[in-house]
């Protein structure tokens, strides 16, 4: 039995033959699996690459002129944004006892921005009553414009309106105009009107420069300081132009004597909240809302929109300390939307 073990048992001569075949015949198995390695990482850096942030480009207005015509009005560049205004002239809105002006917070703002992969993005600001908004909604929303936000802007008014924040990414802006056209042409949004000239604001700007440390612009007889973001903000995987969707505006509506109807929004990150509402509220001014105004913005943004009735100047001062708790710096070129 002993002399039949022997037979049976390989030698060490053949096991090391048998290890040499069996590692040859797994050889070219193996190949593809070790050479796997950097075909993963490729596509990983491909995904990466995909997913890398967009940069706007400038344009010219003349590049915009189908939007304005699907819009049924001329719009205006601001930089990297080709901006059309609707003003809503129709509407006799009171809050407080004071009629607002259109320029202070009844205006629609739509702007629509190119990058660098040739698509376009659309942000915007809409205003409507709220016999309007249901419809107005319905229409966005069969033309594939999205909602990002619906809520108010001014405190107890008459009568009541809501603001609609408005957004479409792609690369065709033509048919996102149009829709945005029949949405506002199921409401009262009047027509463009003629240029006119307005009289200097019967407030003392200088004064209001001053407390606020940025220079501001009339819009009509409403003045306005911008502040924008200091840091980079981005929409998804889209870099934000200065003055898109993360603006601070602060507007004063003159009353006469020196006096004025303050409204506005500061833009914050989630930090700079309570300080921003604490000093809000230790200037005597009054908090309205604070919510988002858009979906998927990075770092996440927050609006609180503010109002108040007294001595320009003094309300200048006071706003600016809510401000000065915020990351943010002069609007690059004046105000925006």
């Amino acid at each position: 039995m002993a002399d039949k073990r022997q037979q049976d048992s390989p030698s060490p001569n053949t096991t090391s033959r048998r290890r040499v075949l069996a590692a040859a015949a797994l050889a070219p198995a193996l190949t593809p699996v070790l050479g796997a390695a950097p075909a993963r990482a490729g596509a990983l850096h491909a995904r990466q690459d995909e997913h890398a942030p967009i940069q706007p480009v400038m344009t010219k207005l003349t590049d915009w002129a189908a939007v304005g015509a699907a819009l049924g009005r001329p719009g205006d560049m601001r930089r990297f944004m080709y901006h059309t205004a609707f003003p809503r002239r129709d509407l006799k809105v009171r809050s407080r006892g004071v009629l607002i002006d259109p320029a202070l917070a009844l205006g629609t703002h739509l702007s629509f921005v190119r990058y660098s992969d040739l698509s376009t993005l659309l942000m915007g600001d809409t205003v409507v009553t709220e016999d309007e908004l249901q419809c107005f909604c319905d229409v966005l929303q069969r033309h594939g414009v999205m909602q990002t936000a619906i809520h108010k802007h001014l405190l107890a008014h008459q009568p009541p309106v809501w603001w609609v924040h408005v957004h479409a990414h792609g690369h065709d802006p033509v048919a996102v105009a149009r829709g945005l056209r029949a949405a506002l042409d199921r409401t009262g949004t009047p027509p463009a009107a003629p240029a006119a000239s307005t009289p200097p604001v019967d407030l003392d700007t200088a004064a209001i420069d001053a407390a606020m440390g940025v220079k501001g612009v009339a819009d009509g007889v409403i003045y306005k300081s911008t502040f924008v973001r200091r840091e980079t903000v981005t929409d998804g995987h889209m870099v934000l132009p200065p003055g898109l969707g993360a603006t601070t505006s602060v507007n004063f509506q003159p009353l006469g004597g020196g006096r004025a109807a303050l409204s506005g929004d500061l833009v914050m990150v989630a930090d700079e909240v309570q300080p921003a509402l604490t000093a809000l509220r230790r200037g005597g001014i009054e908090l309205v809302e604070l919510h988002h105004h858009n979906l998927n913005d990075q770092p996440r943004l927050f609006f609180v929109h503010y109002w108040a009735v007294g001595n320009a100047v003094r309300l200048a001062a006071a706003v600016r300390k809510a401000v000065d708790t915020t990351n943010v710096v002069p609007m690059p070129g004046g105000a925006g939307q």
